[in-house]
């Protein structure tokens, strides 16, 4: 199976149309399926940029590299060879690979654990894994054995190897999208691509503009369950956008209702009121991160560690029958000037 990546809220759409240009250059597009979701790629056209066949083979290539790395839904993938050995053992995995888990140990480090990529334990316990038989509360007993097999300081970085001291399970999914996002972007400058916007799985980068000399545009969405509203107009340059949310990937039991995003310090899902948070940062790999820590911290809690930490982050609170926005304060500054409602 392909990775599915359990940020599933795809909370930011693309807004404005991409054409109406009375340049020679033109706006391609091409896409497909890919980790259990879809991927697009909006491109410029102009001398020197290569063709759409070799730009789609290229963005491909890297699809799947990424996916035969890091899909906890293949049993021929690297991660899941990781997760497979025994505790105590160490692995050779690929740069990519500990790149991405670099950066995860080191935001789980700077939000104090909030954010941790070896929670696949608890995620299979409740139902939201690979390896998850159904969506259930689990018992006292089951929540202890899985978080005794899950904590990221059990795991280490040595050398080009990847070394576990319990017997636990490595989930990347919060982050893979974004990383895959940055290596697109990149291979598509190699390729002189100069004016573009990737997505991949709802995570996306635009970088330059429109022929027409307008700026990409995406739009937030606000949280709803049964329809998609756009809820405010961004314009984007060299940015990488990621959102995290509640309220398309859940399961209610005796009325109570569950999220997917789990608190790594309870092992439970998140109860606070923070319904949905979007980040930007020019790496899409570290917004992807930072979007999911933000959301177990919660409103008031992540909206602090985002305003110390200078994180561009906008978020959206529950709040009566409806919902209440505020962005951190790097936010508004990135985003005040030129911005669509």
């Amino acid at each position: 199976m392909k990775l599915v990546v359990f940020q599933p809220v795809i909370a930011v759409a693309f807004a404005a149309a991409l054409t109406g240009c009375l340049h020679s250059e033109t706006v391609e597009e091409f896409g497909g399926p890919t980790m259990g979701s879809t991927y697009s790629v909006k491109y410029v056209t102009g001398e020197g940029v290569a063709d759409g066949l070799t730009l789609k083979a290229e963005t491909e290539a890297i699809l799947a590299e990424v996916d035969q790395q890091m899909s906890t839904y293949r049993d021929d993938s690297v991660i899941s060879a990781f997760n497979r050995a025994p505790a105590g053992s160490c692995m050779a995995v690929p740069a990519g690979m500990l790149e991405v888990v670099r950066l995860g140990l080191q935001l789980a480090e700077e939000s104090g654990g909030a954010f941790d990529p070896t929670i696949e334990p608890l995620l299979n316990l409740w139902g939201f894994g690979p390896q998850a038989r159904v969506e259930r509360v689990p018992s006292a007993d089951e929540l202890a054995e899985a978080r005794r097999r899950s904590g990221y300081r059990n795991l280490r970085i040595d050398g080009q190897q990847l070394c576990k001291d319990v017997d636990l399970q490595l989930d990347l999914n919060s982050m893979a999208a974004g990383y895959t996002v940055d290596k697109i972007s990149a291979r598509l400058a190699e390729l002189a691509v100069a004016n573009y916007l990737v997505e991949v799985t709802g995570e996306l980068k635009a970088v330059g503009k429109k022929p027409d000399g307008q700026p990409w545009r995406i739009a937030i969405e606000a949280p709803l369950d049964d329809q998609r509203v756009a809820q405010r107009i961004l314009q984007l340059d060299g940015y990488g956008i990621s959102t995290s949310g509640d309220y398309r990937n859940y399961f209610e039991e005796n009325g109570v209702r569950y999220s997917h995003t789990l608190d790594p310090h309870t092992g439970a899902p998140i109860t606070h009121r923070l319904a949905a948070v979007t980040v930007a940062d020019s790496s899409t790999l570290r917004a992807d991160g930072l979007s999911t820590a933000l959301m177990v911290l919660g409103p008031e809690q992540g909206l602090a560690y985002a305003e110390q930490a200078g994180i561009a982050a906008f978020f959206v609170t529950r709040e009566g029958a409806g919902f209440v926005t505020r962005g951190t304060t790097a936010f508004e500054q990135q985003f005040a000037a030129g911005e669509e409602q």
